[in-house]
């Protein structure tokens, strides 16, 4: 008695269906950001991402005022003269010590870390118009060493220096080129040294919870880790193992397709 092909179709549905839940087939829900954000709805960014001063770090600090001559000790610069050419000025950066202080010419040692950066901004003014160093001085003081390092499963690791102090999250895994279709979206790490200790954080990206972590935003030295995701990891780390489950897998699926079609014919 021939079998009618289109009573075939629900056990091929079965077979491919059961192929997929092999190791390495993946869902929209595993790969898809911000699931529960409701497109109508607008959603206020709650996170702050002013940086404090750490040790270590290198700040351009460049004070302005009327008299070039007078601000000029404040501006630390090494010039760079070759046979030729035309002398270039390159701006030395203060450096925070291992006390969290700098040492400014004609002010002395100034306690910074745990500043924001226009906090310093604000005690650098009033110290000069206070002590009358300087008459309307314009102070701009910026992070020169303001990097951050993705690692794991992303397109390419790497530490990123960043020419803002305002990026967050999603802007580093943009630079590091995204995840890769086999990162865990929900178990990502940041890393974070906070008053010379780490701390460690966990997000999940298929959540719009992050937008308003106080994590959300990164600090200079931020180191974010992608890891695998469980699928990935129960595949094994060799090729052989993964192309003996494909391969395996393929080899059921056209064994029982070529019995069906076989029953038919006859």
């Amino acid at each position: 008695m021939k079998i009618a092909l289109k009573s075939l179709l629900p056990i091929l549905l079965l077979a491919a269906a059961a192929f997929c839940t092999l190791p390495g087939c993946t869902s929209s829900k595993d790969i898809l950001y911000f699931q529960d954000i409701d497109q109508t709805v607008p959603q206020k960014i709650e996170a702050q991402y002013e940086p404090v001063i750490m040790k270590d770090d290198k700040l351009q600090i460049i004070v302005s005022g009327p008299d070039k001559s007078v601000v000029m000790p404040y501006n630390l610069t090494l010039s760079n003269t070759s046979s030729g050419y035309a002398a270039t000025t390159q701006v030395i950066p203060y450096l925070v010590d291992s006390r969290g202080e700098i040492d400014m010419p004609g002010l002395g040692r100034i306690h910074v870390e745990g500043m924001r950066r226009m906090d310093l901004v604000n005690h650098i003014t009033e110290l000069l118009v206070s002590q009358g160093l300087v008459k309307d001085p314009v102070v701009s003081v910026s992070f020169l060493n303001f990097r951050v390092t993705v690692l794991g499963e992303v397109r390419s690791p790497g530490t990123y220096t960043v020419s803002s102090e305002r990026v967050t999250v999603l802007q580093a895994l943009g630079m590091a080129g995204d995840l890769l279709i086999n990162a865990d979206r929900s178990d990502i790490l940041l890393i974070r040294d906070v008053d010379g200790k780490q701390t460690h954080y966990k997000f999940d990206l298929t959540s719009s919870d992050i937008l308003n972590s106080p994590y959300f935003y990164l600090h200079q030295n931020d180191v974010i880790y992608v890891p695998q995701s469980a699928t990935r990891i129960a595949q094994g780390t060799t090729a052989t193992g993964l192309w003996s489950i494909v391969l395996s897998s393929i080899t059921t699926l056209v064994t029982v397709v070529t019995f069906l079609l076989t029953r038919v014919i006859k």
